[in-house]
Formats: C-alpha cells, structure tokens, sequence
C-alpha cells in the first residue's frame, strides 16, 4: 500500500536540502543565469552531501534509494527559488536507464561521476516533426561492422554544453519484423558529425536549449544502452521518472511562488488591516496550497509505484503527477503575481520571470493534451481520436 505520510528519513532529507536552498536561494540562481553561467557551487554541494545522486545505487557511489528521494531533493530546491533541472535530465533519466539496463562498464563509466557531480549527461528524444510523437522520430541507428551509424535531428535539448555525452534515442530495424524501433545510445559531446546549435529562448535558464544534428555519427558496439530489441521498455524507464521530477520541479515553483505571495499578503497593509485578510486574498492563496498539496500526493504515489517496480502502474500516475502539478504551478504563480500586483512584475520579487518559467511544465516533457489523450483511452477505456 501507498504510504500517505513520509517517512522520518524523508522528512529528515527535505529537511536538510531545505537548508541548502535557503543557503542559496531565487538571488543566487538569478545573478547565474543574468552572467551567462551555471550553477556550479550548488551542483558541487548538493552532490558533496550526497542529494544529487540519491537514487542511484550505493555500490556506484549513489544514495540507494529512488525517484522518491531524488524528487524530494528537486522540490526542495525549487521551494528555495533555485531548482536544478539537470536533476531532472542527468542522475533521474540517464542515471536510471544507465542502472536499470547498463552493462557493467557503462555503470562504472558514468553512475560514480553522475553521483558525485564530475560528470552530466543531457538526453535527446525530442525532434522538430516528431512532437510528441515518439513513433515518428526519424533519428535512425544501422549497423556498419561492429559500430552504429547514427543520422537525423534533435531539438529543445536541455544542457549539452554543459553534458559530457547525450544520451540519445533513435530507431533501428528489426531483424524480424523490419520495424524501426527505440534504442538508446551514449553520444560523447566530441563525436564526428554531432552538431549543436542553440536555440534562441525567451525563457531565461541557467540550462540552455539545443537543436541537435547528427550527420553519420559513428559510434562503436558498446555506445548502445540495454538490449536493442527491448524497445519502448527501456525508453520509459527514463520517462516516468521525468515525469515525477518534472512533477517535482512544478510543485517546488509554485510553493516558491505561494511563499512569496502569503508573506506579502501578510505584511501588506492598504486600509487597517493586512491584505492577507481579505478572503478575496487569502482564498485563492489556500486553494493554490491544496491544489499543491494535492499534485504532490500524486507525485508521492508514483514515484512509490516506480520505485516499487510496478512500471505500467507507474506510467499512469507519472503522467496524472506531472498534469496535476503543472496545473497546480501554473494557478499557483498567476495567483502570487496577482497578490503582489504591481510588485509581483518587479525583478524585486522574482515572480514575473516564473509566468513563463511555469509553463514548462505544462509543456514539457509531454503536453497536458498528450496526457489527457492517455488517461482517456488507457484508463477509461475511450477511443483513440488518433
């Protein structure tokens, strides 16, 4: 059964990444990302006390423990007002991916680095007439000797300058069907015919956004991730975890957001009395923080249900977590930009910027509609309109 309570241990772990956030906090990831940088300091701390690989196994140098704990981290970290979206990318999709279905060498390869913060890896699945539509990605992968031949396109990939390798995903023939199919491959950042090019974004990240082009990327026997007949399996067992960290991501801006608002309203005084105790205030502000209690309880189960093995029960509530927490992030910074009015559009306050910022997660990794199409037909039962 779901636990609805945390334990002492996770309760003790948001607490102490808490701390590190406050330590740092929306000021900091703001001066990073007006100077063009990364946040290097919080990356190096948050693997030094051991946050960033929490879901990795311990004979790799990780935590041992799940999405439930590395979600908890990024939550946090986003509560403070300086979340980490590699989180999202490196230890939580490549890391588990790379731990569920890596060869030995792959494991020592990357996971000690991904732990202790020496090494990134950006993902790429995305492509520009693909959508989200992933049986229409036209990156293919073929055979030439021992070595893979990769060729096509990628887009809105977060962090390449910053990764080591991509770890891509592009479609090869199946030997017995003649269907192309999913398979991974690690890209090193330096490979022959791997391109980059940014693209360029209204929303200011610390994490830049890429188009990719591989042009006949060769890449030997060993650059495949897991069995190449495997196919969707191994593709989302990196998926539902971005999606209970993109969950994770939402719920730590909008508690962000929500924080800010309610210590305003709190010390905002118009007439006689602080403007918190109008219930026209104060009522949309206590339905954001149900709405947010809410997504991440959905978050909570799928991140259990994930880390339980339970993969088809898993996808479904990834899915409803990262829908509720982004509708949940999106009304939660309307509201506290609102609140402040006039203020809330300042740099002061550091709530206009997350207008856009919020969207993310009702775009991205899949939009709200995709998850709708889901739960209608896999759920309950409906037709598919496509």
């Amino acid at each position: 059964m779901t636990r609805v309570i945390e334990t002492e241990e996770h309760q003790a772990l948001r607490s102490a990444v808490a701390a590190l956030g406050r330590r740092y906090g929306r000021e900091y990831l703001t001066r990073i990302v007006a100077d063009g940088g990364y946040p290097d300091e919080l990356w190096s701390e948050t693997a030094k006390l051991g946050y960033l690989g929490a879901n990795l196994p311990e004979a790799y140098g990780g935590g041992g423990g799940g999405i439930a704990e590395l979600s908890i981290v990024l939550e946090e970290l986003g509560a403070a007002g300086c979340p980490l979206l590699m989180l999202v990318v490196s230890p939580a999709i490549c890391g588990t991916v790379i731990a569920r279905f890596g060869t030995e060498a792959q494991k020592q390869q990357w996971l000690p680095g991904f732990a202790d913060g020496s090494r990134t890896m950006a993902f790429g699945i995305t492509e520009p007439d693909a959508g989200s539509n992933s049986h229409r990605i036209t990156t293919t992968a073929r055979r030439d000797g021992t070595d893979w031949i990769l060729s096509g396109r990628k887009v809105f990939i977060s962090g390449v300058d910053i990764a080591d390798a991509t770890l891509v995903v592009g479609r090869t023939e199946d030997a017995r069907t003649g269907r192309l199919k999913p398979c991974l491959f690690i890209v090193p950042r330096d490979a022959d015919g791997f391109g980059r090019r940014p693209i360029d974004m209204e929303l200011h990240g610390a994490e830049k956004q890429f188009e990719l082009t591989l042009d006949d990327v060769r890449l030997p026997a060993d650059a495949l991730v897991g069995d190449e007949d495997a196919g969707l399996l191994q593709l989302f067992a990196g998926l539902n975890p971005e999606r209970v960290m993109t969950a994770a991501f939402a719920i730590g801006m909008g508690r962000f957001a929500l924080s800010r608002a309610v210590e305003y309203a709190r010390d905002r005084s118009v007439w006689k009395q602080p403007i918190g105790a109008h219930q026209a205030i104060a009522h949309p502000l206590a339905q954001a923080h149900i709405d947010l209690e809410l997504a991440r309880l959905m978050m909570q189960k799928a991140a259990y249900l994930y880390d339980s093995g339970d993969d088809a029960a898993a996808g479904e509530a990834a899915n409803m977590a990262k829908y509720a927490a982004g509708e949940a992030c999106v009304k939660a910074v309307d509201q506290a930009v609102h609140t402040l009015g006039g203020n809330g559009l300042t740099r002061e306050f550091g709530l206009a910027s997350l207008i856009t910022a919020s969207r993310v997660a009702r775009i991205a990794p899949v939009s709200r509609e995709m998850i709708l199409n889901y739960v209608s037909h896999q759920t309950l039962g409906l037709p598919k309109s496509y």
